[in-house]
């Protein structure tokens, strides 16, 4: 009852129009304290594993090493990722509040695209490092120093800024006359987009340039970069000289896997699923936001030797 009373307020044409309403997943209303079971448990698994992570390179003087510096990074991105979202869709499941400001929709809508981008050029750079570790070892050490690491970093965030930072003034710029209801658990651009009354096409067309610019041009570098360092490992004389060459490029191929398998299935989906329901939407579009937060740290902690060991002794009597 309370829910349609929030959308009937919402749906009004004279309803304040600095306030929204998220629905959560549209037709499983009724699952909503079921559905934030394992939202939750992702949720938590995703805060414990990141903040481990960090702790284990910051405490650890051999992880401080420019792989190992890159997963600091990535472990901070998906930490914002989870927080950004997390909180308000819970409270949603939990205690239906749907209510969320205009402003407050659309600086959540810059962070989740900002840090999205920034974990696309992020892996990208890790790409960089593995090609550079492979393909010329002797001088991995003078060609990734503190320095330009850190020159990556802020070039990768300024990157990301610079690319989604338009959206939300192009959404502020449109005018919302009819429905408040934002059909998604949080404010996802694109169903955003559709509760405008004013001509959309510029911000249509935007965000697509947007996504193929990302996922097109990182998923081409990386893809390369790993021809690349394919050439170079079956170039090693013996089998056990490939493996290991091949081990140090696994965690960051499952990374690669986790975070763009998602996406892409979400735009697809998003734009060419018309037949597919609502509700499917949603749940992916949830889960490659929370999905790659929960799963980087457990197949690095897996994976890596360094932090496996390290984890070993933070928890005696584990085995990882």
């Amino acid at each position: 009852m309370l829910l349609q009373g929030n959308l009937s307020i919402a749906n009004s044409t004279g309803s304040d129009p600095s306030v929204f309403f998220l629905t959560g997943i549209l037709g499983l209303e009724a699952l909503h304290s079921w559905i934030s079971i394992p939202f939750c448990s992702m949720f938590t698994m995703a805060l414990l594993g990141n903040c481990t992570l960090l702790y284990v390179i910051k405490t650890e003087p051999s992880l401080h090493k420019p792989m190992f510096y890159f997963l600091a990074m990535l472990a901070v991105i998906d930490l914002v990722l989870s927080t950004t979202t997390m909180p308000k869709i819970l409270s949603i499941f939990w205690f239906n509040s749907r209510e969320i400001s205009f402003n407050a929709c659309l600086v959540q809508m810059f962070f989740i695209l900002s840090f999205s981008t920034l974990e696309s050029g992020l892996l990208l750079a890790m790409a960089f490092d593995r090609y550079v570790a492979n393909c010329n070892p002797l001088r991995y050490a003078t060609i990734l120093t503190n320095s330009v690491i850190a020159k990556i970093g802020l070039a990768a965030l300024g990157r990301a800024v610079l690319l989604t930072v338009p959206l939300p003034f192009l959404l502020r710029r449109l005018p919302y006359c009819g429905s408040h209801v934002i059909s998604h658990c949080y404010c996802e651009h694109m169903a955003v987009v559709k509760l405008a009354c004013g001509d959309t096409r510029v911000n249509d067309i935007y965000g697509i340039i947007v996504v193929l610019f990302i996922v097109g041009l990182d998923l081409m570098f990386i893809i390369l970069s790993y021809v690349k360092i394919l050439r170079a490992v079956l170039s090693l004389a013996s089998k056990e000289e490939q493996l290991k060459a091949f081990g140090t490029c696994g965690s960051h191929l499952c990374a690669i896997l986790i975070f763009y398998i998602p996406v892409i299935l979400s735009s697809t989906i998003h734009r060419f699923g018309h037949h597919v329901a609502r509700h499917v939407h949603i749940l992916l579009a949830n889960f490659y936001l929370l999905f790659p937060p929960m799963m980087n740290p457990i197949v690095y902690g897996v994976k890596t030797k360094q932090i496996r060991d390290r984890l070993l002794l933070l928890f005696p009597g584990k085995s990882f």
